[in-house]
């Protein structure tokens, strides 16, 4: 079953939403409880918890899916060198062809 957040997150389809939200209210959690602990002051306590959220939220929203972007990429240039792998491997263009079995690289 599907949960969306403010009715236009959708937690389960969208990557890197349920991490964001989870790590954004532990947080507003540390955030808002070391202010109170510190202060003795609930209200701005408060605000700083709903900061704490918003801000640890994001931070983690935007480095995910930097990093899915980057696994994405890697993972598009391998699926492109295994596909000219096997289309060169065995003709003049097979770089590993002009080599001899003891200089061949098993990589």
């Amino acid at each position: 079953q599907s949960f969306k957040l403010l009715g236009f997150l959708d937690v389960k389809n969208v990557p890197c939403a349920r991490e964001s939200v989870l790590y954004g209210s532990l947080g507003s959690l540390v955030m808002g409880l070391g202010h109170f602990l510190a202060t003795s002051r609930v209200r701005r306590s408060c605000d700083v918890a709903v900061g704490g959220f918003i801000c640890t939220m994001l931070g983690y929203w935007f480095y995910c899916r930097y990093n899915l972007a980057q696994q994405r990429i890697r993972q598009r240039m391998l699926k492109e060198g295994v596909k000219n792998r096997i289309l060169f491997e065995g003709s003049y263009l097979d770089p590993e062809k002009g080599q001899t079995g003891s200089e061949r690289s098993d990589s």
